[in-house]
């Protein structure tokens, strides 16, 4: 009788990409708070506000929604990077700065009458209901708004020294669609030490409660991340397109 058990270590697909080139990305679009580029089939949107540690005002989240709208009409696009600028933080929730009492306050005709928003519950659900797989690519410190963006990703590589903490609690303010996210990620009694206790969690632990999906060095990190996308642009569109529409739907 023949043998019929494969032997030896399992084949990682993403292996064959890890040595390749970096891709050299083409920024299109003109923004101030985020930068949009393009490269091989990838899109990779960077929150470009690193002097506030990346953190959102209203006009961050218009240039996120468009951005995303773009890569999502783009027929070269088959994946995307969701980032953040600098090696400090991958975005560090809503920008206090700005904060008013009913919202943050932009510079747009809106905000000089005194009206603040921050419309992160309308980008989370549609980075949630994209056609299109998300990788967050995830540098250092994250928290409130910018973690609950995470987790509206399809996967997510964090660097190995990552923080994450939660003064969106501190501060009794809304947890948004991510609190329920949270909670079908690493279950509910996990998400509520989370918010609950508003610790702190390194790389390692988010690795091993499955908030993330795999943990490199900060200096692999946007080689890992394009492997992966590379790794599912080798895939059917349509496939792609089936399997998010199922899984972020659950």
């Amino acid at each position: 009788m023949s043998e019929t058990v494969i032997k030896g270590s399992p084949i990682d697909p993403v292996d064959e990409f890890r040595s390749w080139p970096l891709p050299q990305w083409e920024q299109r679009g003109e923004f101030d708070d985020i930068i949009y580029e393009v490269a091989e089939g990838i899109a990779r949107i960077t929150i470009n506000r690193p002097e506030r540690r990346n953190a959102f005002r209203p006009q961050t989240l218009f240039e996120l929604s468009d951005a995303f709208e773009r890569a999502r009409d783009d027929i070269t696009v088959g994946a995307i990077i969701l980032t953040g600028a600098g090696p400090d933080a991958f975005c560090s929730g809503g920008d206090q700065k700005i904060r008013g009492d009913d919202g943050y306050l932009g510079d747009d005709e809106v905000a000089r009458h005194g009206v603040g928003r921050l419309n992160v519950l309308d980008l989370q659900i549609q980075i949630r209901r994209l056609p299109k797989p998300v990788v967050a690519s995830i540098a250092a410190t994250r928290s409130a708004v910018g973690t609950s963006c995470t987790w509206s990703a399809t996967s997510r590589s964090p660097r190995t020294t990552l923080a994450s903490a939660r003064p969106a609690a501190r501060r009794s303010f809304d947890g948004g669609y991510g609190s329920s996210l949270l909670a079908r990620t690493i279950g509910a009694k996990r998400a509520k030490e989370v918010w609950f206790l508003c610790r702190q969690y390194d790389a390692a632990k988010a690795e091993e409660w499955g908030l993330v999906n795999t943990v490199v060095p900060l200096a692999d990190l946007e080689r890992e991340t394009v492997a992966w996308c590379r790794q599912m642009l080798t895939l059917s569109p349509i496939a792609l397109r089936m399997l998010e529409g199922r899984l972020q739907r659950r």
